[in-house]
């Protein structure tokens, strides 16, 4: 198990900013995870893509929805190894690793003429993070595939399988933000296609994500929920605050639901522009954005 002290966070989140967290463990196996979880907090438990706040311990997948603040994690972060990146493909059934990238997962995929990942095959995220917070883009969500996911329990350190019905899965929402257990992989169900076509849909959205999105810069992505009955980058945009920034922070003029890091930019800037976001929009829509990022550690 890889050990890294004052870890810099800054080279694990998307965000590239951040201060540093005590401990970082990297378990590559379920044996070496439960070790982790040990040392971390004196029992087998953690929140998985989550945060522990009475023990601080942090969960991470690839760090793509995630900002520390300036003064650090207190605590130890454990980030699933490469042993958990796995990709195995039976039938019409793809298990994959929590670490495994969701890119790679859709193009391993698609190489199987397998369809169903192409929408989220552009989300820059690990499948552990996507099962957490239920990803989805362009009319898709992991809910539409999942089937069933594997996870340690926290509270016994007992390895189960969960069916996909049993995860309370919603908009950015999972029973993982409850219970707290570990992802360690997920088994999706997609469907027999034409390989070509799936390429070219996988293609047209890349496409779309490279023409609409600020894929240049650091960031986290959409960074507020979609308010129901409305859509954050059109509020924001209509509330003036295209191109607004907050010293290296900016509200990305290409889309205003992103908030770009256009260089230099420190965790502060980030927030403080998120605030100014939030109060703008509120005062003149009377909806408050909720970020759709965790926002964690000492400021």
């Amino acid at each position: 198990m890889k050990r890294i002290e004052n870890a810099d966070m800054s080279e694990y989140t998307s965000f590239r900013c951040g201060g540093k967290a005590d401990l970082l463990l990297i378990p590559d196996t379920p044996d070496e995870l439960r070790e982790a979880l040990l040392e971390a907090t004196g029992n087998n438990g953690a929140s998985s893509e989550g945060e522990d706040k009475a023990r601080g311990v942090l969960m991470l997948g690839n760090g793509s929805d995630t900002l520390v603040r300036d003064g650090g994690y207190r605590g130890t972060v454990i980030k699933l190894g490469d042993g958990f990146s796995r990709i195995e493909i039976k039938g019409d059934r793809v298990t994959a690793g929590s670490a495994a990238l969701l890119s790679q997962v859709a193009k391993a995929a698609a190489a199987e003429s397998l369809s169903g990942l192409e929408p989220l095959s552009g989300i820059p995220g690990s499948v552990g993070g996507a099962v957490f917070m239920n990803a989805g883009a362009y009319g898709g969500e992991m809910k539409d595939v999942l089937e069933s996911v594997t996870a340690l329990s926290i509270k016994t350190g007992e390895i189960t399988e969960i069916p996909a019905d049993k995860l309370d899965l919603s908009y950015r929402h999972s029973v993982f933000s409850d219970t707290g257990d570990v992802i360690l992989s997920a088994k999706m169900k997609l469907t027999q296609d034409d390989k070509e076509t799936i390429e070219a849909r996988m293609k047209d959205f890349t496409d779309r994500r490279n023409d609409k999105q600020p894929l240049q810069y650091p960031s986290a992505g959409s960074f507020f929920k979609r308010p129901e009955g409305y859509f954050a980058g059109k509020l924001i945009q209509d509330a003036g605050l295209r191109g607004m920034s907050v010293g290296g922070a900016q509200v990305s003029e290409k889309h205003a639901g992103f908030i770009i890091n256009t260089g230099g930019a420190t965790a502060s800037d980030i927030i403080h522009l998120m605030r100014l976001v939030q109060n703008t929009v509120y005062d003149q829509f009377g909806v408050m954005l909720e970020p759709e990022v965790r926002i964690v550690g000492e400021e």
